[in-house]
């Protein structure tokens, strides 16, 4: 799935993304340098390749954009925006710690499983960015970490998890799911929808739940990573 197909469903009918990205001219340059980046690496990719996928002239991208990397900043921030949010909606909303904790997992999965070609840019693209975005965009993740960091925090203290370690136990969850953008295929045997289910039941037991939330997750848990797409 290109980037460009990706506009065109987000899981639970969500908005279209890249909606924040006008004139259309700017939009379409903005998809090109996703799919770009993605398939050849931030470094490798020059904006006459940018220009050339969006259908347009090299002098035609910088009436947009400054440089090449002002459009991944653009790229970075929006994904790490939305991220974000997913993360808060969930952290935010009523139920147990369990609870929220799998739905945090299931919709963070599910949205790097469904974009995982504009997922990858911007996970893994940070350090191409000029120090000033990249200090911006490394304060989003640590929002993001902190969000995850409180649901497990709160699922301690209610005795409804065990976790020795809450630090390093996030940064695991996270890792996990943000490493589905790296090898999810829309060949493969899972859905994203059932890589979500999936993963919150493997962060539930990573925390000891100790409760039945989440037990609408795939239980037929299988092998992970990318063995489980073949």
């Amino acid at each position: 799935m290109s980037a460009a197909e990706e506009t065109e469903k987000t899981p639970g009918g969500e908005d279209t993304p890249w909606v924040e990205v006008t004139p259309e001219a700017a939009r379409r340059l903005l998809i090109a340098a996703v799919e770009a980046f993605a398939e050849r690496g931030y470094h490798a990719t020059t904006t006459r390749d940018i220009a050339g996928r969006a259908g347009m002239s090299p002098a035609a991208l910088y009436i947009h954009y400054k440089t090449k990397e002002e459009l991944l900043h653009r790229i970075s921030r929006i994904g790490h925006d939305k991220a974000l949010e997913i993360l808060r909606d969930a952290a935010d909303d009523e139920g147990t710690a369990a609870e929220r904790l799998a739905a945090a997992v299931r919709s963070f999965v599910r949205w790097h499983a469904e974009r995982h070609t504009t997922a990858r840019v911007v996970q893994y693209e940070l350090d191409a960015l000029v120090p000033e975005h990249r200090t911006e965009i490394v304060a989003l993740r640590r929002e993001s970490d902190a969000t995850v960091r409180r649901i497990i925090e709160e699922g301690v203290a209610s005795g409804e998890f065990d976790v020795p370690d809450v630090a390093g136990t996030t940064v695991a969850v996270l890792s996990l799911c943000i490493d589905v953008s790296r090898w999810f295929t829309t060949q493969g045997r899972r859905t994203a929808d059932e890589v979500g289910a999936l993963y919150a039941d493997l962060v539930l037991r990573m925390v000891g739940a100790r409760t039945d939330a989440g037990a609408d997750t795939d239980t037929d848990t299988g092998a992970t990573g990318a063995g489980a797409q073949k």
